[in-house]
């Protein structure tokens, strides 16, 4: 599997005012700082501790890391406020803006990502997470949320790119079976109407398990209006990307994609499969060098089942 991101800053490399600003927020000196691994920002990511115990966590980017990193950083302040008390996700403790650094402080979650490949035990009590925030967020608590097909039209058009502008080593199946391929991810795009709040990027490294067992679901600037079922569909490429279950029997049995039109299903994982195959063959994003690996990784994983759900 690819490495998350080598290019991670820390706290002690903030700016003074940025630090100043965070422990402002938190009303006390930060003594401890430890940055955490997952993920591909190439900003800061620390769980830190104060003088008097406090603990949270810090995470802050300037378009000096990379230039995009500060708009996502801005677009999860908004979602994180607006999520309701109870949903399974760290409460927004505040934000610092200073129109180049963002920070965000978050209250600390002490736990570990999910283990890959999927534990069996982890993996149910993950699934069962999604559906109950999925209740918690319906109807959609963040007015200013975009619809998922908003959100994803560029996404779901990869495959129209790679048809219009074919690499010179296209996969021979991709090549016999495009025109599917785009109408597949184009009828997914038309059925992503729904009023919940969807995380959209759901992942092993954007889940953590505490040591009660419990789940929280971390990283949220991609957040959309849409079908109940769209995060437990999603986080099923992260399952069949390390292997070891049956995603196509997942998908049957379980509650919110059980009773999903599979076109819609297979027109989503085609228009996942076309934004991964034709992101990964660009040039990496500014001190990002693993992602456009992992975007492969995760095309080369959707295609063969794409293959099987195309027949």
């Amino acid at each position: 599997m690819t490495e998350l991101t080598k290019c991670r800053i820390g706290w002690a490399e903030l700016p003074a005012r940025v630090r100043a600003a965070v422990q402002e927020i938190l009303g006390d000196l930060v003594v401890e700082a430890v940055s955490q691994p997952g993920g591909y920002s190439p900003g800061s990511a620390d769980r830190v501790r104060t003088a008097s115990g406090r603990r949270a966590f810090v995470k802050a980017v300037s378009p000096a890391q990379n230039p995009d990193s500060p708009r996502l950083h801005r677009a999860e302040a908004l979602i994180a406020a607006a999520l309701p008390e109870a949903a399974p996700t760290p409460r927004l403790l505040g934000c610092h803006d200073d129109g180049d650094w963002v920070a965000l402080v978050f209250t600390d979650v002490d736990g570990r990502h999910p283990a890959t490949p999927w534990l069996t035990d982890e993996l149910t009590t993950v699934l069962s997470t999604l559906e109950a925030m999925a209740a918690l967020l319906t109807p959609n608590p963040v007015p200013h949320a975009p619809t998922a097909a908003e959100r994803l039209a560029h996404d779901f058009a990869g495959w129209h790119r790679i048809a219009a502008d074919p690499p010179a080593r296209l996969d021979p199946w991709v090549r016999d079976h495009l025109d599917a391929l785009r109408a597949a991810a184009d009828h997914g795009l038309d059925e992503l109407a729904g009023d919940t709040l969807c995380h959209v990027d759901l992942r092993a490294d954007n889940l953590l398990v505490d040591a009660a067992g419990g789940v929280h679901v971390v990283d949220w600037p991609w957040a959309c209006r849409g079908p109940a079922w769209l995060d437990t569909a999603l986080l099923l490429v992260n399952v069949r990307l390390h292997g070891g279950h049956d995603t196509e029997a997942l998908l049957r049995a379980l509650p919110l994609t059980a009773g999903v039109d599979p076109a819609v299903l297979t027109g989503v994982y085609a228009g996942l499969a076309g934004y991964f195959a034709d992101a990964a063959r660009r040039p990496a994003p500014a001190n990002i060098p693993t992602v456009r690996a992992f975007q492969q990784a995760q095309a080369d994983a959707l295609l063969p089942w794409l293959a099987n759900r195309l027949r």
